[in-house]
C-alpha cells in the first residue's frame, strides 16, 4: 500500500512517500542531484512498487529545499539529518522494520558513504558515487575527465565500424585524436588532498562496519572517474570488503530495460527473504 507523510527535520517538514509491504527488511531510497523522490522518469517511483512487490517496505522522499520539502536546498554534503530524519522516520511508520537498507546513486551514494554511521542504517547499496570535485584551482574551468574515462570512450568508438570508416575518410581531427590518445594514456590517479570529496568519502567508509557493495555502470562517466579512484591508495583497504558488481551500461541512473532489470535484481538480491 502506497501512502504519504511527512517528517520533521532541523524544524521544516521533508516529503516521503512509503510503499508499505510489512517485511521486516526494508529499502530507504535517496534520491541524487536534485531529484524529486519519483526519480528521473519516475524511476525510484518504479523501483518502489517493484520491491514492495516483493515484500519489502520502502520510503522515498524529497530532502529539504527538494520538490515538494519545505526549506533551502543545500545540496548533498548538507543532507547528513535528512538521512538520519528519514530513516528514523521510517521505523516509525513500519514498526516490524528490523533492518533498513539504503541505496543512493551518484552524490546519493557520495552522501551515503558520509553521513551513514549517524543514520541507523543497516547496510548500503552505493551505485555509481560521485568522487567529483566541482572545479579546477581557479574555481572557473571544469576539470578534464579522467584517463579512464577517456579510455571507455575511445574503446567504444573502436568497437563501430563507422568511426573506422570516418577515420579512412579524413573525418577525425588527427590533432584531437592524438590529443585523446595521450590523455588516455594517463598513469595511477594523482594523490587527493586530505579533504577531497574522494579522501572524505574513503576516510569516512573505512571505520565502518556497515556491510556495502557498490554497483556500477561500466559505460558511466561517473563510475569511470569513480573506479580510477577506487584503484588507488585511499580505497585500496576497503577491496577486501566492499564487492563491486558491474553492468554493461553507459545509463548513469540504469534507465536501459536490461541495466533497470540488473538494478532491481541487485536490490532484491540486498534485501534477501523476510
Amino acid at each position: 500500500m502506497r501512502r504519504w507523510l511527512n517528517f520533521p527535520v532541523a524544524g521544516q517538514n521533508c516529503a516521503a512517500t512509503l510503499d508499505d509491504a510489512g517485511g521486516t527488511h526494508g529499502l530507504l531510497l535517496i534520491s541524487g542531484g536534485n531529484e524529486i523522490r519519483s526519480g528521473a522518469h519516475r524511476s525510484q517511483s518504479w523501483l518502489a512498487g517493484e520491491v514492495a512487490a516483493r515484500g519489502h517496505p520502502v520510503l522515498r522522499y524529497d530532502r529539504r529545499g527538494i520538490g515538494d520539502s519545505e526549506g533551502e536546498n543545500g545540496g548533498f554534503l548538507t543532507s547528513a539529518g535528512d538521512i538520519s530524519a528519514a530513516a528514523a522516520a521510517f521505523r516509525a511508520a513500519c514498526p516490524s522494520l528490523q533492518r533498513i537498507t539504503a541505496f543512493g546513486n551518484c552524490d546519493a551514494a557520495a552522501a551515503l558513504m558520509l553521513f551513514h554511521a549517524a543514520a541507523g542504517i543497516d547496510a548500503l547499496l552505493l551505485a555509481n558515487p560521485w568522487v567529483v570535485e566541482d572545479a579546477t584551482d581557479d574555481g572557473d574551468t571544469p576539470a578534464l575527465p579522467p584517463a579512464a574515462a577517456i579510455r571507455a570512450r575511445y574503446l567504444a568508438k573502436l568497437r563501430r565500424p563507422d568511426e573506422w570508416l570516418r577515420l579512412l575518410r579524413g573525418g577525425v581531427d588527427p590533432g584531437k585524436l592524438w590529443r585523446g590518445i595521450m590523455a588516455a594514456r594517463g598513469g595511477n590517479p594523482a594523490p587527493q588532498q586530505a579533504d577531497s570529496l574522494s579522501a572524505l568519502m574513503a576516510a569516512a567508509m573505512q571505520p565502518s562496519d556497515i556491510p556495502a557493495t557498490l554497483l556500477l555502470a561500466r559505460g558511466d562517466r561517473t563510475a569511470q572517474i569513480f573506479i580510477e579512484q577506487w584503484q588507488s591508495a585511499l580505497w585500496q583497504p576497503l577491496h577486501t570488503r566492499i564487492p563491486v558488481h558491474f553492468v554493461d551500461s553507459a545509463s548513469h541512473g540504469f534507465a536501459d530495460d536490461a541495466a533497470r532489470i540488473w538494478l532491481l535484481g541487485q536490490i532484491m538480491s540486498a534485501l534477501g527473504t523476510d
